[in-house]
C-alpha cells in the first residue's frame, strides 16, 4: 500500500518535469532561429478581388502586419502554415493594399 502511495506521487512529477522539458526545447529552437535571422510567419490565402491571393501574417513587436512574397514556393502555399523565413523588401508597387512585396531569400516550415 505504501508503495502504491508513492507511485502515485511520484507520477504526476515526471509528467510535468517531461513537459517543461519540451517547452524549454521549443524556446531555444526559437530563440535559434531568431538568432539566425529568422521571422515566424503564417500563410494566408485569400480569393477576395483585389486583395493578394497569398500573404505572409507576422506578429511583430508592433502589432499584426501582413508580407507579400513575389516568390513563394508552391510547396508552402498552403492556408495556415506555419514557417520560418528570410526576406527581402522590393522597391515596386504594393499588388495588394495590406501586404508590402517582398522577396523570399529562405524559407522553411515550423513544426
Amino acid at each position: 500500500m505504501k508503495t502504491l502511495n508513492i507511485l502515485t506521487l511520484l507520477f504526476p512529477i515526471l509528467l510535468f518535469s517531461c513537459k517543461s522539458t519540451n517547452n524549454s526545447e521549443n524556446k531555444i529552437a526559437i530563440e535559434k532561429m531568431m538568432e539566425a535571422g529568422f521571422i515566424k510567419g503564417t500563410i494566408v490565402t485569400s480569393t477576395i478581388e483585389g486583395d493578394c491571393p497569398i500573404t505572409i501574417k507576422v506578429e511583430g513587436k508592433n502589432g499584426t502586419y501582413y508580407l507579400d512574397p513575389i516568390d513563394l514556393r508552391e510547396d508552402f502555399q498552403i492556408e495556415g502554415e506555419q514557417v520560418w523565413f528570410k526576406y527581402g523588401g522590393l522597391r515596386r508597387m504594393n499588388r495588394c493594399e495590406k501586404a508590402s512585396p517582398i522577396s523570399i531569400i529562405e524559407i522553411i516550415k515550423s513544426n
